[in-house]
């Protein structure tokens, strides 16, 4: 482990470091406490971008249908 790895607990809703719980309940590593902190506006800004990109494209008309749609 490299110093100042810090993952979030989607379990506990909490900082924790390396020795904390399995990584099937957390996400990181981030490289400092407080950028762990951070993780879950991270991950609800990235859903926001990649949702305005999918109505972006299914508004375009020029565009070909998405597979099976």
């Amino acid at each position: 482990m490299a110093d100042g790895e810090w993952y979030w607990c989607l379990e506990h809703h909490a900082v924790e470091p390396y020795e904390g719980c399995k990584s099937e309940n957390r996400l990181g590593p981030y490289p400092t406490r407080d950028a762990a902190e951070g993780a879950l506006d991270k991950v609800k800004a990235r859903n926001d971008q990649w949702d305005r990109e999918d109505e972006d494209y299914e508004g375009d008309a020029d565009s070909p249908s998405p597979v099976g749609g």
